[in-house]
């Protein structure tokens, strides 16, 4: 028998006016990648709307802000981009903490005492880290502490090398003055007194 028409399938319709909404949340996707230097990807458990409040602002204290992000929209985005590698960390509810600058020290503060949100790995000035790479990023010394040791260190090494040239020098001149003191000695038959040097040993 003939199949009813209600039972076929129904046609795939093409949703034009859902076109321009998508297109543009995948701009918004490709905006925040592209303007943030810290990017990451937690997974999101469901959580009274209260804690989600405090958590953002908390979070947006350190200038760290939340994106409630669809698969669907991240994932078209980023197998197009240099950020592919982050593709097997949406796999479930998913949403980014991105900052323009590398916070990673203050956000995992703040997610410590937020259990619902995992953190999966994130893309820090465009290099990708799992959780444990943010935990020992998180550790690194600031920029500035770490600068000031370099400078530190290349100080170091010229006042070395200026005190090792200048050692030879001086104790030639030593030498030599006390060569002086023992031929004047000779002349006038009185003993030489010791150099400084000399009665130090």
């Amino acid at each position: 028998p003939a199949i009813p028409p209600s039972c076929l399938a129904p046609r795939k319709e093409t949703a034009e006016e859902d076109n321009g909404y998508v297109r543009l949340l995948r701009r918004q996707v490709e905006e925040v990648f592209r303007d943030n230097r810290m990017i990451a990807v937690c997974q999101y458990n469901s959580m009274p709307d209260e804690d989600v409040v405090l958590m953002r602002y908390y979070l947006r204290k350190h200038n760290i802000e939340v994106k409630f992000v669809l698969n669907e929209i991240v994932r078209p985005v980023l197998s197009q981009s240099k950020y592919k590698n982050l593709l097997p960390l949406f796999v479930a509810r998913n949403i980014l903490l991105v900052s323009p600058e590398t916070k990673a020290r203050e956000m995992l503060r703040v997610l410590k005492g937020v259990p619902q949100i995992s953190l999966l790995g994130a893309c820090i000035d465009d290099t990708i880290l799992s959780r444990q790479g943010v935990e020992n990023f998180a550790k690194l010394p600031s920029l500035e502490a770490s600068q000031g040791q370099m400078v530190g260190a290349l100080a170091l090494l010229p006042s070395q090398t200026s005190s090792l040239l200048q050692r030879g020098s001086m104790h030639l001149t030593a030498l030599l003055d006390q060569h002086i003191r023992q031929l004047q000695a000779g002349e006038t038959g009185s003993p030489a007194e010791p150099t400084p040097a000399q009665s130090s040993g």
